[in-house]
C-alpha cells in the first residue's frame, strides 16, 4: 500500500514541478520582485514590502534588457567571425568574391538585418564595402568594418582576399577571447558585490531564528522605518557603485 502511495505521488510532484517551470518561463524575472514583496508584506503585515517590490520592477527590467542586449551583441560578433571564416573558405575554393559572399552569408547570419542589402550589392555588382560598412552599425557587428576594408583592398588593389580575411578572423577571435577572459576575471568581484548586498536579508533570517521579530521593528516602528529607508538607500548606492566599477573595467 505504501509503495502504491509513493507511485501515485510521484506524478503529482512531477506535475507541480512542471507547472512551476512553465510559470517561471511565462513570468519575466522582474515580476518575481512583486511576488517576493507580497510574501514579505503578508509575513510582516505591512504594505511597504509590496510597494518596494513593485517599485523594483522597472529597475530589474532594465537590468534584464541590458543583459539581453549584451548577449545579442556577443552572438552577432560570433556570427561575424563565422562569416569571415566561411567567406575565406569559399574564396579559397575558387569562387569569385561576390559569389563567395552569397554562399557564406546563407549559413553564418553575420549580416543581420542588412543581409538583403549586402547580398543585393554582391549579386548585382553594387557597392559591397559601403553595404558592409552600413551593416557594421548594428550592435556587435563592428567587425564588418574590417571585412569592408579587406574587400575594398582586394578589389581595388588586387590583394588576396582570403589572406586578409584570415588575419581579420584571427584579430576578431583574439579580441573576443580577451573580453571573455576579462569577464571571467571580473565574475568574482561581481559575485562578491551581490553577496554582500544580500547580507541584510541573512541578518533578518538570523534575527527571526533567534526569536526576535525584525520585520515588526522595521515595518511598524518609526526608528525601524528610518533604518530601513537609510539602509535601502546605502545598499542601492553601494551596489550601483561596485557594479559600476566592474562595468567600467569591462568597457575599458
Amino acid at each position: 500500500a505504501g509503495g502504491g502511495a509513493v507511485a501515485t505521488g510521484l506524478p503529482l510532484w512531477d506535475r507541480v514541478g512542471g507547472e512551476l517551470r512553465r510559470l517561471r518561463g511565462r513570468l519575466r524575472a522582474e515580476w518575481w520582485a512583486v511576488a517576493v514583496g507580497l510574501v514579505v508584506a503578508l509575513l510582516g503585515a505591512s504594505v511597504v514590502p509590496a510597494v518596494v517590490g513593485a517599485a523594483g520592477v522597472p529597475l530589474l527590467r532594465r537590468v534584464r534588457r541590458a543583459g539581453e542586449v549584451r548577449r545579442a551583441r556577443e552572438r552577432r560578433g560570433d556570427e561575424v567571425i563565422a562569416l569571415c571564416a566561411a567567406l575565406a573558405g569559399e574564396v579559397r575554393a575558387g569562387r569569385q568574391p561576390g559569389e563567395a559572399l552569397l554562399r557564406a552569408a546563407r549559413d553564418s547570419g553575420g549580416l543581420g538585418e542588412a543581409q538583403a542589402s549586402v547580398l543585393a550589392a554582391a549579386r548585382f555588382g553594387g557597392d559591397v564595402p559601403g553595404a558592409l560598412a552600413g551593416a557594421a552599425r548594428q550592435p556587435g557587428a563592428e567587425g564588418l568594418l574590417g571585412l569592408a576594408a579587406c574587400w575594398r583592398v582586394a578589389v581595388d588593389q588586387g590583394a588576396g582576399l582570403a589572406a586578409g580575411l584570415d588575419r581579420l578572423e584571427g584579430a576578431l577571435r583574439a579580441d573576443r577571447d580577451q573580453r571573455a577572459d576579462l569577464r571571467a576575471q571580473l565574475a568574482g568581484a561581481r559575485s562578491t558585490a551581490v553577496m554582500l548586498a544580500g547580507l541584510p536579508v541573512l541578518g533578518l533570517v538570523l534575527g527571526t531564528a533567534l526569536g526576535a521579530d525584525p520585520l515588526h521593528v522595521l515595518l511598524h516602528t518609526g526608528a525601524g522605518l528610518g533604518c530601513l529607508l537609510v539602509g535601502g538607500v546605502l545598499e542601492g548606492v553601494g551596489l550601483w557603485w561596485a557594479l559600476g566599477i566592474v562595468r567600467g573595467a569591462e568597457v575599458a
